[in-house]
């Protein structure tokens, strides 16, 4: 029997380099997530891995390199346009809209839609997924726990009916009772719609626990990928991330 043939890539990020001023925060990474994948980048604070995200999503202009998207070039493409293109991105801190209830952040996630069935469909999904977003559809943003906005955060993005899904610390000042459900949704995402994840989370174990692939970034270089597997296996990834 051969081995299947492995899935081609859905994300393409070549050289990449983002600088803040004189101080060169990402510096010529390359990395791939392949189409229907879960690709982490893990690494200390400081080693580029929101960045490389906030790239890749338009929301900062890279020095150099190049990102492509479903076989386009998005390198610098605005964030609007990269989020119809099927690219969604739930940043670090969620960001949702404090002052708006949850069926009004959900709305705004779907202001791309312009197939109404489309977005009713979408928001019936993510209360599959959320059933909680659905208790709390008229109440505001700002008044959720932390695990609750973080599902909003998710679920308005998953509004854009996104084919690649990027997750910046997802498990970020969260109850420790609520991130197992948080990274459950994330994997049943993954495997019942087929949606590519792109994950930046800081908790090493639990990262490579759920991806298929793993970057590790030092000081804004890839120092070193593989299968999940082996570098939970890893001597040197263990010392470093996963308390030895």
């Amino acid at each position: 029997m051969t081995n299947a043939a492995p899935a081609p890539a859905l994300l393409t990020v070549t050289d990449l380099a983002v600088s803040y001023g004189a101080i060169r925060a990402v510096n010529g990474i390359s990395f791939e997530v392949p189409a229907g994948g879960i690709v982490t980048l893990i690494g200390s604070n400081g080693a580029g891995k929101s960045t490389t995200l906030r790239t890749v999503s338009g929301l900062i202009a890279p020095a150099a390199g190049r990102i492509t998207f479903r076989g386009e070039d998005i390198t610098r493409r605005p964030p609007h346009e990269i989020v119809a293109r099927g690219l969604g991105h739930v940043p670090e801190g969620r960001m949702v809209f404090a002052p708006l209830t949850v069926e009004e952040n959900l709305a705004m996630g779907a202001f791309l839609q312009r197939d109404r069935a489309a977005a009713a469909a979408s928001r019936d999904y993510v209360f599959s997924v959320f059933p909680r977003l659905k208790e709390r559809l008229h109440q505001t943003a700002g008044t959720l726990s932390g695990g609750e906005q973080q599902m909003l955060a998710i679920g308005r993005a998953l509004m854009g009916r996104p084919t690649c899904l990027m997750l910046d610390e997802p498990s970020l000042g969260i109850a420790p009772r609520l991130i197992a459900t948080i990274f459950e949704k994330i994997v049943e995402i993954n495997r019942t719609q087929g949606i590519t994840i792109l994950l930046v989370e800081q908790n090493a174990r639990l990262a490579l626990e759920v991806s298929h692939y793993a970057h590790v970034l030092e000081t804004g270089r890839v120092a070193c990928h593989g299968p999940s597997r082996e570098l939970r296996d890893n001597p040197k990834v263990k010392a470093a991330y996963l308390g030895g």
